[in-house]
């Protein structure tokens, strides 16, 4: 895959998604998580690769939102699926899904939603979500008691990016190599030319060690599992609490964790626990030692019948008068006593048995008060009590390491399945929530006529009041109409309606509608209210958008929101006239929402359709409303329908309200 062909995507970024393991496969899926992990990539960069990748593969060159009403409404759209995702995962990759113009972008989609309302979004599956979150690598992972090494210069390069956790030395030859086995615990020659060395210490000569990785540093893997461990917990339950095929033993997978301890150490191993403690205790455990020895000798040498009193004697030797002579004839055996008391004291302390030689040379026969270990030999056992404990624990993370290594691959299925259940959730509960259906796409006839949108019982989730309150709208535009309606009667509601349902029938999404029936549109233009009159350079602006709109190709829907707003009233039902025709001989879909509807009709030079959000009439005051359109009506102003209250009120034949009511008939 070209991956600057991706838009967005230029050498430096495509450099670090060449950093992932597979970005093919996380740009085909739309894996925000995984694509987020290359470095200096965040979660909202990676959505937006994700989406341009999708695009690129589909041929969607141009962009379906052609202004900011238009976005709005896609960024609603997007926000009633995103507060029904449990994890920022899902609600990132919600973002995935944008308004599309190609047939098999929008087929993708359906299909997935078609999978996604089959799942049941329980209270005890969003709760186990509420735990999971994208694998983590490891970082900043350093293990000190290895080294990696070779004589080739271009496989020492090679060999730093492999494993960057350990050393990595140039050699020359084997004394370099047994000057490293003198230092590390293990060490890994990568050079099939050092084999069959026979070098002390742990040296592997391993020329395939790169294909090894697992073997090598198997800290990483264990550090991965570690880290990991509540995302993949959370992941297991979310299968079994939502009836998943899991892609492994969960098990086996919870065995495997229940073994590392949160540092990604073995944990439950005697062996290397004593080693380890025999590491940790070896000062204390000679010094303590020490004074068992002494302690004897000094109440040895107390008790001595000899013409020296023993008091003074004591006095003697701590002052550091030579008594080797006397210990030898006088105190063999109490000597011979405490030496074997430290040797036994510092053998209990340790509980290394298999050490033992190395113990007793700790402390020698030689006659000396007071007594002192031997510092050469302590050094000696340190250093082979470490060079154990490190052995041990590597063939214990070798092991375990081998054991997870076939989960990997599979611990990350399991996680990203678990995160793509909460996107297919959000979308069932969004459908659900709103009583969505799929829409049908329809194609228009060989000379572009027909299609349009046909909408019935749509209801608008974007409304400030409960959904289950929000009255259904039918209605349905082929070509271009105008909209007409009292205030407050629901003529904006009813385009940001058609808006969004296009919107989201483009996405591949359900629709708050019991059917919809639309052609595929390219584009989506939507003109909203304008704030006040324009000044002269706003006007001017305004209309050069729309000389680019009627100049483009392609099937557009075109909302526009009292667009007469932009200037004097009688220029403004011209203007609109003229947009109109232009729009209805390129055989746009348009709404046009205006209180000049009738001045517009009579301006356009085509038999423009007029529909009306029609009142039914005033009640205590409030004005009752029949949103749905009435196709071909024009609608009556709310002063109409007062004037007309009021003269049925007064119920004066030809009185004043009569004359004031007989004007709108005009």
């Amino acid at each position: 895959m070209d991956l600057e062909a991706i838009q967005g995507v230029g050498a430096k970024t495509a450099d670090r998604l060449r950093q992932l393991d597979d970005a093919e496969r996380a740009l085909e899926d739309g894996d925000v998580a995984a694509l987020a992990r290359a470095p200096g990539i965040t979660e909202g960069t990676a959505a937006r690769i994700a989406r341009n990748a999708i695009r690129e593969r589909h041929g969607d060159t141009e962009d379906f939102l052609r202004t900011d009403r238009a976005r709005e409404l896609y960024r609603e759209a997007l926000a009633l699926v995103q507060e029904r995702a449990v994890t920022d995962y899902a609600k990132k990759r919600v973002e995935t899904f944008y308004p599309s113009a190609s047939a098999t972008r929008i087929a993708e989609v359906q299909t997935f939603v078609a999978d996604a309302r089959d799942h049941d979004p329980t209270p005890e599956v969003r709760e186990a979500l509420g735990d999971i979150e994208p694998l983590v690598a490891p970082r900043d992972l350093r293990v000190r008691d290895r080294c990696v090494a070779t004589g080739d210069a271009e496989r020492f390069a090679r060999a730093e990016s492999a494993f960057p956790e350990v050393s990595v030395e140039l050699v020359e030859d084997s004394r370099d190599i047994a000057e490293l086995a003198r230092g590390y615990s293990t060490v890994v020659v990568l050079d099939e030319r050092f084999a069959g060395l026979d070098i002390d210490g742990d040296v592997r000569v391993l020329p395939d060690a790169f294909d090894r990785v697992d073997e090598v540093v198997p800290e990483r893997l264990l550090r991965f599992f570690a880290d990991n461990r509540s995302r993949l917990d959370a992941a297991a339950t979310v299968h079994e609490r939502a009836g998943l095929d899991a892609p492994c033993d969960l098990d086996a997978m919870r065995d495997g964790l229940d073994r590392l301890t949160d540092d990604g150490t073995v944990k439950g191993d005697a062996d290397l626990h004593r080693l380890r403690d025999a590491v940790d205790d070896l000062d204390v455990a000679v010094s303590t030692a020490e004074s068992v020895a002494n302690d004897r000798l000094r109440e040895a040498i107390q008790s001595q019948d000899v013409t020296i009193e023993g008091a003074d004697l004591l006095s003697l030797v701590e002052q550091g008068a030579r008594v080797d002579s006397l210990l030898e004839t006088e105190l063999a055996d109490e000597f011979d006593a405490a030496i074997d008391a430290a040797r036994d004291h510092l053998s209990d302390a340790l509980a290394v048995p298999d050490y033992d030689d190395l113990v007793e040379q700790a402390f020698v026969e030689d006659p000396t008060f007071p007594v002192e270990h031997q510092e050469e030999a302590v050094n000696r056992l340190r250093r082979e009590l470490q060079a154990a404990r490190d052995r041990r624990a590597a063939k214990l993370k070798a092991a375990l390491a081998a054991d997870l290594a076939d989960l990997r691959d599979p611990a990350g299925t399991l996680v990203r399945a678990a995160l793509d259940l909460d996107v297919e959730l959000a979308v069932a509960r969004y459908a659900a929530d709103f009583d969505c259906t799929v829409p049908e796409f329809v194609e228009r006839d060989g000379d572009g006529i027909g299609a349009g949108i046909l909408m019935q019982g749509g209801r608008s989730p974007l409304l400030d009041v409960d959904f289950e309150a929000v009255d259904p709208v039918d209605y349905g535009v082929e070509g271009v109409a105008l909209l007409s309606g009292v205030n407050s009667g629901g003529k904006t509601s009813t385009i940001d309606l058609v808006g969004l349902v296009v919107v989201l029938a483009q996405m591949g999404l359900p629709v708050p509608a019991e059917r919809v029936e639309l052609q595929r549109f390219d584009a989506l233009h939507y003109q909203a209210k304008s704030q006040g009159t324009l000044d002269a350079g706003a006007f001017e602006a305004t209309l050069r958008e729309f000389g680019d709109l009627v100049d483009g190709p392609g099937a557009r829907l075109v909302l526009v929101d009292e667009l007469e707003s932009i200037t004097e009233p009688g220029a403004s039902a011209r203007i609109i006239a003229g947009i109109l025709e232009s729009l209805h001989e390129q055989r746009a879909t348009a709404v046009f929402v205006s209180h000049l509807a009738g001045e517009i009709r009579d301006a356009t030079g085509f038999d423009v359709q007029v529909d009306g959000i029609e009142a039914v009439g005033l009640v205590d005051g409030e004005l009752q409303v029949n949103r749905s359109p009435v196709k071909g009506r024009l609608a009556r102003s709310t002063p109409e329908l007062i004037v007309e209250k009021l003269a049925d009120d007064a119920g004066d034949g030809d009185g004043f309200y009569r004359r004031l009511l007989a004007k709108f008939a005009d």
